[in-house]
């Protein structure tokens, strides 16, 4: 294959709004990401089970989100990042390519935020690649020491000859991430508005998707009242060369 589609997605939990406001949007996801057609989707923000929400909605689907977003002939991965009173949620990965190996790092900064990565090792087209999802603290200098600990677990467990992809939800509003990413020789697209926060009128580049070893060739954000409804973030589509 010449290229390789990498979608990235924070998906609220799969519900959206307040109090009695609040509806369940899992189901219209699993469409969304059936419509990115593509060979990667990292997602942020994905429960495993809440007990509460089980009860409040009758159609909360009997697998957990990552199982229940994975489209037909995909394998899915999904790794805790936190634990609360009624449930836990985390990272998790969707792939069309075989999975080789899954591993999970601890990057939480402080007992308030419970951050991981999910690194998933994949077989694409017979080229054994690398994918870390990612989703940083709100503090900025919790990203910061988060991205020395993204670059310390890359230079132990990813070989420096193999493709690697770093994609997921970075909190970074400021952009203040490129130059520390860079100098791990991880790329992301520059001077281009991906604008993907909030979903209703987005204003932030929040999301993004840094490779190592391949080539960035496009990215698109979609808009419109369906994808605003669904979460408060909007998903970012990538399209890289091997």
């Amino acid at each position: 294959m010449a290229t390789l589609r990498v979608a990235t997605y924070n998906i609220h939990k799969g519900v959206q709004g307040l109090g009695p406001g609040r509806r369940l949007e899992i189901h219209n996801l699993a469409h969304a990401v059936e419509q990115f057609d593509a060979d990667i989707v990292c997602l942020q923000e994905v429960r495993r089970h809440h007990r509460k929400l089980e009860r409040q909605f009758t159609r909360w689907p009997d697998l957990d989100q990552a199982g229940y977003l994975s489209p037909e002939g995909y394998e899915s991965v999904y790794r805790t990042n936190a634990t609360t009173r009624h449930g836990e949620h985390g990272n998790a990965l969707l792939s069309r390519w075989p999975v080789i190996d899954v591993q999970h790092s601890d990057v939480s900064d402080h007992r308030f935020e419970q951050r991981g990565l999910l690194h998933v090792n994949l077989l694409v087209d017979g080229i054994e690649m690398h994918a870390i999802v990612v989703h940083f603290g709100l503090i900025h200098a919790s990203r910061e020491r988060q991205v020395q600990r993204l670059g310390a677990y890359i230079q132990s467990t990813v070989p420096a000859g193999a493709p690697l992809i770093v994609a997921g939800d970075f909190n970074d509003w400021g952009a203040q991430l490129l130059r520390p990413m860079s100098a791990m020789d991880l790329h992301t697209f520059e001077g281009i508005r991906l604008a993907t926060y909030p979903s209703r009128l987005p204003l932030l580049h929040l999301d993004r998707v840094f490779v190592r070893g391949l080539r960035l060739v496009s990215a698109k954000v979609p808009h419109g009242r369906v994808w605003s409804r669904m979460s408060d973030h909007l998903p970012l589509i990538a399209e890289l060369e091997l």
